[in-house]
């Protein structure tokens, strides 16, 4: 994914007619990690006091015990400066909150001051939008403009009163205190025991979404199929446990981290395959692939967005076959059109597992409960004083899954 991807969306969400631009005060402080612009290479996060407002109608206002850190929070913090349709630097990131609701707006009805939630992202829920309508909001008309461009003037930041961006996500969770909209906001005071275990399923959202939903909501893997998934981070993972529940008959993982592949022998994959002393990565592992599943796999899952390994994983596709493209993919490919035809092969997107958060995210901690989903494998916690410590563990494959706790 990159931002030439976006650039063309309508600026209109951010016009000056909007709600977000004419904000009078901002009454409460909080802390928060702010995002300023790229520098370097690198993104540039710290953490200081903010203000934010109170919620409007559609809002909640949200007390974050905790926060995962996701590949897309580094991505969405690297856009340049001063590109088209994104809301200015600073702006906060965040999007797999877990919280106690403080207050609400006027027209929230399904959480209430007190109750514990958990954070996924935004959609317009509108009976005319396709995606929503077939209960698969990720693919919302507008989910671009809700979730990945930040709303401007949401918070204000530093001595100087800096407008900032937030409701990244429709939470912007990297705070004390959040506005999260109303859409984005998951009650699970009747499933979630206590804090601590509100903390742990923080990442449900979005990563683990991604990765189980892909499996059993979009691909409806089963007993007779042979699955290869690409990437051991928390996505990939969470795609291993879900194919060992429902029964595949093969489960390859790949990854270059030897730690991560243990991990996965232990979460369910019936394979491994190290691809860090590959000389043509895409000629190996096409045929290691090959090796393990001789007819090829009827679906591959990748969480890597490198051109290579999905290359491979067409290549070892089994006739209709489907190679689904999950990680963030910034690149061009060729493919051979005519063997794509021949042999019924299909290329598709997933976004958010295909799932209905309201729906999917139960059933994940259902899964939890019966010992199928032991997401507790794969998480470290820090304070959010050391989200650098976090970043720089994730980024080095020590940790898989690190959450903020606040």
């Amino acid at each position: 994914m990159t931002t030439k991807n976006f650039v063309i969306i309508s600026q209109a969400c951010l016009c000056e007619s909007s709600p977000y631009s004419t904000m009078a005060a901002y009454p409460i402080s909080t802390t928060a990690i702010v995002s300023d612009a790229p520098k370097d290479g690198h993104v540039q996060w710290r953490k200081e006091k903010v203000q934010i407002r109170e919620p409007l109608e559609d809002e909640v206002l949200v007390r974050i015990v905790a926060s995962g850190i996701c590949h897309t929070d580094v991505a969405m913090s690297m856009v340049p400066a001063e590109t088209p349709g994104f809301a200015p630097y600073p702006k906060v990131m965040g999007h797999e909150g877990a919280g106690i609701v403080e207050r609400t707006g006027s027209g929230i009805t399904h959480v209430k001051a007190g109750d514990k939630v958990l954070l996924s992202f935004d959609f317009c829920g509108d009976n005319g939008c396709r995606g929503c309508r077939d209960e698969t909001p990720g693919y919302c008309g507008q989910f671009a403009p809700k979730n990945l461009l930040n709303v401007p003037e949401i918070y204000q930041v530093g001595e100087g009163k800096t407008s900032g961006g937030g409701l990244f996500f429709g939470q912007s969770s990297f705070s004390h205190l959040a506005l999260v909209k109303g859409t984005s906001t998951l009650n699970v005071t009747g499933l979630v025991k206590d804090e601590k275990e509100l903390q742990l399923f923080s990442p449900m959202g979005c990563g683990f979404q991604t990765g189980a939903g892909a499996i059993t909501e979009l691909a409806d893997i089963g007993e007779r199929d042979e699955v290869a998934i690409f990437g051991m981070g928390g996505v990939g993972l969470a795609a291993v446990m879900a194919a060992k529940i429902r029964g595949a008959k093969t489960i390859i993982a790949v990854d270059r981290v030897e730690s991560r592949l243990q991990l996965a022998k232990e979460l369910g994959a019936t394979h491994v395959i190290d691809t860090s002393n590959f000389p043509s990565l895409t000629v190996d592992l096409a045929k290691a692939i090959r090796d393990i599943a001789p007819q090829g796999t009827n679906a591959s899952f990748d969480m890597t967005g490198v051109i290579p390994i999905i290359d491979a994983g067409l290549q070892s596709l089994r006739p209709k076959g489907e190679m689904v493209l999950i990680g963030i993919v910034d690149g061009k490919m060729s493919v051979d059109m005519g063997a794509m035809l021949a042999n019924g092969i299909a290329i598709r997107g997933c976004v958010e597992g295909n799932a209905l958060p309201s729906k999917f995210v139960p059933q994940m901690i259902e899964w939890y409960r019966q010992g199928k989903f032991p997401i507790d494998k794969l998480i470290k916690t820090y304070a959010s004083d050391d989200f650098e410590k976090a970043l720089s563990d994730m980024h080095s494959g020590a940790t898989v899954k690190p959450i903020l706790l606040w």
